[in-house]
């Protein structure tokens, strides 16, 4: 593993003691500089989650994968989150500038909900994989899960780098910390079967069928081996030799027969104890994790009436304006009838082949493009293309984005499920578009990564009530960048952001008002047009992440909240480009601190205005 710098590290052991995991208390951080914390909390942030590191092209730690499900790791965290708060306590903020007060306020919010999370009696921290806390007792699910990412990074074709011998042995390394992984999570599931915490039998099942995908033989046919079939021409006879055979005896010796273990434990032991329970109200301390959940992911401290009142007021008033669009499109049925009607109508369905879903993809960017400078005058220098969800995952996976590197190097992925081509509906790839790339997730978190007026520890961060509001809120702009024009592509606009309406009704009616699975698919396939099976994926989804299908909505309604809020107290001073650059410029913010930067911004304006 790379090094960190003397003074680096001298600082990093300092604050966190994280050298060793069964080592001396951390030291008293004493009297340091912002910057110099800055620096040492982004070090830590990257040797506490290495995948992430990997994911932005930090290259220090891809030999390594932390165990993030062990005691060890938790107890670790407690103890450096908690000198970091000290440290933060002790700086003079008077003397900051406003950027360096913001970003402290950042990484002050960051360990305080870190630390609820990490004492909760259910709840740990977040997963290497998306910012979602995990379950100590139940750390793997069928969704947003550390195995399914890992597999990804091993195929060659995602963020782990496969360029010279160094990386090709550090993966083999990173695969041992990843049976390591797995053997602990087992463990901690058998704790929770001792103590009836345990994932109930729809989501168990779900889990089954992607393990069954990642054994195989001959292991020249595995997922792992790809990387080995494209090796570098320049590699040593002698090195390539050395790797096909360590990787051969890798995927036969060791990834095969922990996953053979996994799905025995999986379908011998933990289905049977599978409970019936929709929401995690039912588990121990059900309650309060979920109120800690609703804080870890929309940075408010809403209570889950309020979200479920809040939901149901949104479902309605989007449902008025879908029955205005309906019969302005010239359907004669009720709303029901004519989500039935968009699921199978074949002009809805005109693909034949997934290259020609992921070229539609690229005439709407193409259809954008020229209005892009009218609403941002910040664009990424990081590229994005558009490529098919692997296989192995594609049945349990939605769309989703993942950002390039830091310098450029490697583009963002706009990752879209295509299992079957000729019944890919189209209606809302529009939105889709512009939740996922731009100017969406690749242009937000490519704009962060790549700012550097800011500390580096916010270049990856993620805080999703911002990054998914800020997503489902750029659907919203599809009008002013010339797209909507088609008034299905409209109505599939609307279908997401009902979409994202009905979460609030449905993860706050499962985890905190007693609603059962049934009920939350009922009440989805009532109000809105996906299909069935993919509501009931997604109902299984919130199962299974508790609260994290909040964020997008309450994070949209502030963004265009503030945006209002804005355009009336400036009038015709209002700029849309200065005021995107002021969401977008301080990186992922709590809400809290979101407005309260907006509110000094439209002061500044106004200032201005009087002159």
């Amino acid at each position: 593993m790379k090094p960190l710098s003397i003074a680096t590290i001298m600082l990093f052991l300092a604050l966190t003691g994280c050298a060793n995991p069964g080592g001396e208390t951390a030291s008293d951080p004493g009297d340091i500089s912002v910057e110099r914390l800055f620096e040492s909390f982004s070090a830590f942030k990257m040797r506490i989650n290495p995948v992430e590191a990997t994911k932005i092209g930090d290259n220090q730690y891809n030999d390594y994968v932390a165990n993030y499900v062990s005691e060890p790791y938790r107890k670790k965290l407690i103890e450096s989150y908690s000198n970091y708060l000290d440290a933060i306590g002790k700086l003079n903020v008077d003397e900051l500038t406003e950027s360096q007060q913001l970003s402290v306020q950042v990484m002050k919010w960051d360990c305080e909900v870190k630390l609820e999370g990490l004492t909760n009696n259910l709840v740990t921290i977040a997963s290497p994989i998306y910012d979602i806390p995990h379950f100590q007792l139940m750390p793997i699910s069928q969704t947003s899960t550390f195995h399914l990412y890992f597999n990804e990074l091993g195929s060659g074709s995602s963020v782990q780098p496969f360029h010279t011998v160094q990386d090709y042995d550090n993966w083999l390394s990173r695969v041992d910390d990843y049976i390591e992984w797995i053997q602990t999570s087992m463990d901690n599931m058998r704790q929770g079967v001792d103590l009836g915490v345990v994932w109930p039998k729809p989501i168990i099942e779900k889990m089954i069928g992607p393990i069954q995908s990642l054994i195989v033989e001959p292991a020249t046919d595995h997922l792992f081996y790809r990387p080995v079939k494209s090796m570098p021409e320049d590699f040593s006879l002698e090195d390539r030799t050395r790797l096909e055979v360590a990787y051969r005896k890798m995927i036969s010796d060791k990834i095969n027969p922990i996953h053979q273990e996994l799905l025995i434990f999986l379908t011998d032991v933990y289905l049977p104890a599978g409970t019936n329970y929709s929401g995690i109200r039912d588990l121990p301390n059900g309650k309060e994790t979920y109120q800690y959940l609703i804080k870890y992911h929309t940075t408010t401290n809403m209570t889950p009436d309020e979200i479920f009142e809040l939901g149901k007021r949104e479902v309605d008033r989007i449902s008025g304006e879908m029955e205005t669009l309906k019969e302005e499109i010239g359907f004669s049925g009720n709303l029901r009838s004519f989500f039935d009607h968009i699921r199978s109508s074949p002009q809805q369905m005109p693909f034949t082949t997934p290259n020609q879903v992921i070229e539609n993809f690229d005439a709407i960017h193409e259809t954008m493009k020229p209005r892009l400078e009218r609403l941002f005058d910040l664009k990424p220098k990081a590229g994005f293309r558009v490529e098919r969800i692997a296989a192995f995952k594609e049945a349990s996976s939605a769309a989703h984005y993942v950002p390039g590197t830091k310098d450029a190097s490697r583009p963002g992925v706009f990752y879209v499920g295509i299992p079957d081509a000729q019944n890919y509906n189209k209606y809302a790839d529009e939105a889709l578009f512009l939740h996922e790339a731009v100017p969406g997730h690749h242009y937000q978190l490519s704009l962060q990564q790549e700012n550097k007026n800011l500390p580096a520890f916010l270049h990856p961060e993620s805080i999703s009530v911002f990054v998914e509001g800020w997503a489902l809120y750029a659907e919203s702009l599809g009008s002013e960048l010339g797209l909507y024009s088609d008034l299905y592509q409209k109505f599939g606009m609307l279908s997401m952001e009902m979409h994202r309406a009905i979460r609030l009704v449905v993860d706050s009616g499962m985890h905190a008002k007693g609603w059962t699975r049934e009920q939350a698919i009922q009440y989805s396939l009532d109000n809105e047009a996906e299909s069935e099976a993919s509501i009931i994926s997604e109902i299984e989804r919130y199962m299974a992440t508790p609260a994290q299908a909040l964020s997008y909505k309450l994070g949209q309604l502030k963004i265009r909240e503030l945006r209002t809020r804005a355009e009336v107290s400036l009038g015709e001073a209002f700029d849309i480009r200065e005021y995107h650059n002021q969401v977008l410029n301080s990186g992922s913010l709590p809400l809290v601190l979101l407005e309260d930067k907006i509110s000094r911004w439209i002061k500044r304006e106004q200032k201005k205005k009087s002159i």
